[in-house]
Order: structure tokens, then sequence, then C-alpha cells
């Protein structure tokens, strides 16, 4: 509790009692590489690598091994018939088969892992730039909290001046001793002010942390976020825009895979080992056999026509759906590029009042100084000039996070 305490009390006071600081970037690479999901993404994408294996080996010989051994007894004339089970029978054989694979077919298996590993990659950069867009609006959330709070403790510090010399005015009977005391009152709120800053400010900080999977709990000075406007690139090559991209690919294999189901299938296979009714020669029946088996489908109702109907459903709802993005994502742009400029041309605006604010501020100082305002003339005008400068930093973190908003599309 006392070391939260004196470093509130750094904080408040100096501004300048840091640990350590840091930029924008340290916290996108440390949620980069603290993100669970994304790992997880990663691991997907490696075991993909097994998939593509597993295809070729299912296309290679399988051996197996079996051993049967089968008794039915004739008891006084009751019994199975003696022509289907042979009475008896044991077997021991090795066997080999092999389905021969179809260019075609393997193709298309090839193409449907290669569309999946595509939009798993597509589907973890996207979750890479909304990670990253969540850590820039946290980060500049934070770091106009600490302007905030360094302006502040620069106005705490100009009144704690002016305390000094109002009260020898006051006590030469130069100013009231009412108004001094509402000074005083002024300045004390001032303080306050600045302590609660500073505990809004750690929390932020605090929320970032969180956000990057960072465990530290020092004081951090967070430098300025540095965030200019991106150039965006066309939609078609927008990692938003490709998701549609590869849900369409999707759709083409699926009438590919559709098409394989109705393909002839040729599957060889071979066996060696004892087959025997231990009837007659058990001993010679050891022997061999090939098979060839071809499933060619003749007639299956309309399924062939119920699964293509059904991707033309999908086709029109992904162009839909399509369509409605691009719609969205154009109206979302053009309105965050006029909110933009309609932001910059008020900060241009607030800067123009600003300097008469500041110049109002630093004649009706030189006259308290002298004695020559009244205390509240005085505190009305810094209390202008403090307006100003919180309209110029509110709209400096809304323009900053209407950028974070546009550079969000930038890939």
């Amino acid at each position: 509790m006392k070391r939260l305490t004196a470093i509130l009390f750094c904080l408040a006071l100096t501004t300048t009692c840091f640990a350590q600081k840091n930029q924008l970037d340290y916290y996108i690479n440390q949620a980069i590489a603290s993100s669970p999901l994304l790992k997880d993404y990663q691991n997907q994408a490696n075991a993909a690598a097994y998939d593509s294996l597993l295809i070729l080996l299912g296309y290679k010989p399988q051996f197996t091994a079996s051993a049967l051994g089968n008794y039915a007894p004739i008891i006084k004339g009751w019994g199975y018939d003696e022509a289907i089970t042979n009475g008896q029978n044991v077997n021991a054989l090795f066997g080999v088969s092999q389905q021969i694979p179809n260019k075609k077919t393997l193709h298309s298996q090839f193409e449907t892992l290669q569309i999946q590993n595509q939009a798993l990659a597509n589907t973890s950069r996207i979750t890479e730039q909304d990670l990253r867009k969540n850590i820039i609006s946290q980060y500049i959330t934070a770091w106009s909290g600490l302007q905030t709070l360094r302006f502040n403790n620069e106005i705490k510090d100009l009144l704690t001046k002016e305390e000094i010399i109002l009260k020898k005015l006051t006590q030469a009977n130069v100013y009231r001793q009412v108004d001094y005391l509402s000074f005083l009152v002024t300045l004390q709120q001032q303080e306050l002010q600045l302590k609660q800053q500073a505990i809004q400010y750690r929390f932020d900080v605090a929320g970032l942390n969180y956000l990057s999977g960072i465990k530290d709990t020092a004081a951090v000075e967070l430098l300025d976020p540095l965030i200019s406007l991106s150039s965006l690139p066309e939609i078609n090559n927008s990692i938003f825009y490709k998701q549609y991209i590869l849900d369409s690919l999707k759709l083409v294999n699926s009438r590919a895979l559709v098409e394989i189901n109705y393909r002839p299938k040729i599957t060889v296979a071979a066996d060696a080992g004892f087959n025997s009714t231990l009837t007659i020669t058990p001993y010679k029946n050891i022997g061999t056999s090939v098979s060839v088996t071809a499933t060619v489908p003749l007639y299956r109702s309309k399924q062939k026509q119920i699964e293509y109907n059904k991707i033309r459903l999908s086709e029109k709802t992904l162009s839909g759906n399509k369509e409605f993005f691009v719609r969205q994502r154009d109206q979302q742009l053009a309105q965050l590029y006029q909110q933009l400029n309609s932001t910059e041309a008020l900060i241009q605006d607030i800067n123009k009042q600003l300097k008469y604010t500041q110049s109002l501020v630093d004649v009706n100082e030189k006259l308290l100084n002298a004695g020559e305002v009244k205390i509240t003339d005085f505190i009305l005008a810094l209390n202008n000039y403090i307006t100003a400068k919180n309209l110029i930093a509110q709209n400096t973190v809304a323009r900053l996070q209407i950028i974070n908003q546009i550079n969000y599309w930038n890939r």
C-alpha cells in the first residue's frame, strides 16, 4: 500500500518518475506473441501438413493379418448344413490391398487441404488485425491520460507558484482574504484532480497490459503512438475480402468432390496363408488369392442433383454476403474519412482559440502578480485555457482513434 501511494504521489507531482518507457510496438508484439488463439491457428496449420501425408498413405498398400477358427458340429443329425459351414474351418491369412488412385480424385483432395490452409492463414491474419486494433485503441486511451496528467500538473505548478505570490499580496492587503481562499480552493481541487487522473492512468495502463498478456505493475511512461494514416489496398487484395474468395473456391471444390463420389473405384487385393476345412489333406491347403474389385455407381435416385442444388444455394448466400460486405465497408470508410476531416478542422479552430486564451492567461498572470486584476478574473481566464486544452486533447484522441479504425482495413 505504501508503495502504491508513493507511486501515485510521484505521478501526481512530477509525472517523470517512471520505471520504464514503452512504445506502441512493444505492446502489439507482446499481444501477438502471447495470444492463445493465434498459437492455436499456428498449431492447426502445422497439423494440416500431416493431412497431406494421410491422403497419400491412404493410397499405399494396406497390409493385414487375420486368423479364424470355426467348428459347427452335427449331433444326431442336428446342426448347421455342412454344405454351408463345411463342418469346421481354420484359416490364417496375410493380406494386402490397394485402392488405385485417380488423378482427379487426388487433385481435388489436395485442393481441399490447400483451400483449408489458406482459409486458416487468412483467419489468423484477421484475428491478428483485430488484436492490433484493440491494442492501439487502448494504448491511445492510456497515452492520452498521461498527456492530460502532465498538462494538469503544469497547471498545478502554475497555481502553486501564484499561491506563494498571492499569499504575500494578501498579507499586504492587496487582495482580500476571501479572494485568496477562493484561489486556494482552486489549487486544492487541481491537486485532487491530479491524484484521480494518476489513478485512472494507472488503470488504463493495467488494461493495456491485460490485453497484451503482460504481467507487470510497474509505473510506465507511454511514448507518442506515432500513428499515421495508411494507404488502403484494393478491396480484392484485402484479407477481409479474401475470405469470400476462399469460400467461393470451397464451393467449386465441393462440386468436384460431388463428382468424384459418383466415379468408379478400383481396389486390388491379395492374400496368402492357410485356409482349410481340415477334412481332406489339410496340409496342402496353403495358398494364395488375388482379387480386383470395381465399384461403379449406377443409380442413386436424384442425390447428385440435390447436392448440386445445395451448393447453388450456398453460392447465392455467399454472393449476397459479399455484396453486403463491400457496401458496408465502403460506407463505413466514407463516414470515417468524413469524421477525420471534421475533427482535424475542429482542432485547427480550437488551436486558434487557444492562442487567445493563453495570451489572456499570460496577461492576467502579470497583472495578478502586480495586484492589478481580480483573482476571479485570473481563475476565469485559466479555466477558459484549460477548457480549450481539454478540447484539443479530446479531439486529438478522437482523431487517432478514427485513424486506427481506418488503418484496420489496411491489410
